[in-house]
């Protein structure tokens, strides 16, 4: 019989006290004073209670910006080649443009196409005099998913600064982002945060109009008016001088005693930052947040460093929020909460104690046959199981595995699977033993050739599980993640651990009989 060295038992040992250790949290009933490395599993909406959020991104904005943005292109492309046009224009749908010359139409129509990707020119069909520039199907789609994916990146980059454990934020459809906090009763502080657009710009004033003389329409194109925090009226150029993207860091800080928010640029932010404060000196500078100034102080001298200081009548929270704002990046458009449902700790409770009774009642069943089916083997298969549970309880832990109700699945199917390896091998065992085989060539025959069988098994689970995590969302993901550690643990104790308890018995009692 085939025996396991000194070295492969301390490491069969060490695995399994391991295992054992990382579980451990999850039965003990004060957890608030344990490490962070030393936590138990994470548990899932559906189980500790929480809060849902599907919001819906506000596409039309983005194609407006975006098409606004080609405008822009259109009649930079119009002046160079110096081509008379009227009536430019732009919506959500494309840009138009009246164009009267057939000549300059047609070279017009060339050199849009050369200014992005997927551009589709045409003329309108009863006025050939409008030319018309859209996107085609395939440049929308991708738009759309890009958005969708900074969308997703940003508001979970958000979640994750308030300290929001295990959050689920994904896309949904072609618009949507669903957002799931668990532990969270009351998501309204969350819901403020994820409703701001963040998009900072920062914008020279216009000293030579009057907020009074733009409201009578003495308002340059280049300049607009908005409207500051405190209710007063700026008029601002239109073109940013700094944008948001530029920034690297925000933090909240204290001058005189009262909060500010100091940032950062990045190398090329901070040289056009030096350029505009060294060029504009005494004039004022708008900081302007999703369309609204929220301080606009006097240049006093060039800033060079790379960095500044936002002012205003901030308390602590309301700093704290602007820099976790910034810090996280803008959305490219705002999104709106289209659905909202809270999920009550005592519903979440009612589920783990059924995922309980349910894991209790199946468990206890398998040990009862396998002690009637398999006599002293079985008893050493209950105690692998056991190993089993703990190990991957353990595993879960040192991972921060979310645990749903799918999961408790998971690990009740994977239970059922290590009962499965086994009897593959006491069987194979059995075999041997009616043809003629001792007892120990009988047990190292059938862990041997049973082996093969269970691996294979095994393997065709593992491509199933890793299909789910793949192509799955939620708690499809939960599932195959717990399906995928079950299955691992569940070879090492099936096999390696049964072996290990065999041995020791075979080496203990030598018996002439087999227990079976």
């Amino acid at each position: 019989m085939y025996k396991l060295s000194l070295e492969r038992i301390l490491i069969i040992i060490a695995v399994c006290l391991v295992g054992i250790f990382f579980a451990v949290p999850n039965v003990l009933t004060d957890k608030t004073n344990l490490p962070k490395w030393w936590q138990p599993v994470n548990l899932g909406l559906d189980l500790q209670g929480g809060s849902s959020l599907l919001l819906q991104v506000k596409m039309d904005d983005v194609l407006r910006d975006k098409m606004a943005t080609l405008e822009d292109s259109v009649r930079q492309s119009m002046r160079e080649h110096k081509l008379r046009y009227q009536d430019l224009g732009s919506n959500k749908d494309g840009v138009t443009v009246k164009i009267a010359d057939y000549n300059a139409r047609d070279k017009a129509k060339e050199a849009f196409r050369k200014l992005d990707s997927g551009l589709v020119v045409n003329e309108d069909e009863n006025t050939p005099e409008i030319v018309k520039i859209s996107y085609n199907d395939q440049a929308m789609a991708e738009l759309k998913n890009r958005v969708i994916d900074q969308s997703v990146n940003i508001v979970r980059r958000r979640i994750d600064e308030l300290g929001t454990k295990e959050p689920i934020v994904q896309g949904q459809g072609t618009d949507r982002v669903l957002v799931q906090l668990p532990g969270v009763q009351n998501p309204e502080s969350v819901k403020i945060l994820l409703g701001k657009t963040a998009k900072m710009s920062f914008h020279l004033v216009d000293e030579t109009t009057s907020p009074t003389q733009a409201k009578r329409g003495k308002l340059s194109k280049t300049s607009r008016i908005m409207s500051g925090s405190e209710g007063e009226q700026y008029v601002v150029i239109r073109k940013p001088v700094v944008g948001g993207e530029n920034l690297t860091d925000a933090r909240v800080s204290f001058q005189e005693g009262q909060p500010v928010v100091s940032f950062k640029f990045n190398t090329l932010g901070g040289r056009k930052f030096a350029e505009v404060t060294s060029n504009h000196i005494g004039e004022r500078l708008a900081i302007v947040l999703d369309n609204e100034v929220i301080s606009a102080p006097n240049i006093q001298t060039a800033i060079t460093g790379g960095s500044g200081v936002i002012t205003g009548n901030f308390t602590t929270k309301t700093a704290n929020d602007l820099a976790l704002l910034l810090r996280s990046g803008a959305l490219p458009a705002p999104l709106e909460v289209m659905e909202e449902r809270t999920v009550g700790a005592g519903l979440g409770a009612d589920s783990i104690r059924d995922g309980v009774i349910a894991s209790i009642v199946g468990f206890a069943a398998i040990i009862i046959f396998m002690l009637l089916a398999y006599g002293l083997f079985g008893l050493m298969v209950d105690i692998t199981l056991f190993l089993n549970l703990a190990i991957m309880l353990g595993i879960m832990s040192f991972i921060g595995t979310t645990l749903t109700l799918p999961g408790i699945a998971g690990i009740i199917l994977t239970i059922g699977m290590a009962v499965d390896a086994n009897i593959l091998i006491f069987e194979r065992i059995r075999e041997e033993v009616n043809r003629g085989r001792s007892i120990r060539d009988a047990i190292s025959v059938g862990f041997t050739e049973a082996y093969r069988t269970i691996v294979d098994s095994n393997l065709t689970t593992l491509v199933a599980g890793a299909v789910l995590f793949y192509f799955g969302s939620g708690p499809v993901r939960g599932f195959a993640v717990t399906l995928t550690i079950g299955i691992l643990t569940s070879m090492f104790t099936s096999v390696t651990v049964s072996r290990l308890l065999v041995e020791a018995w075979m080496a203990k009692f030598k018996p002439t009989k087999l227990p079976l």
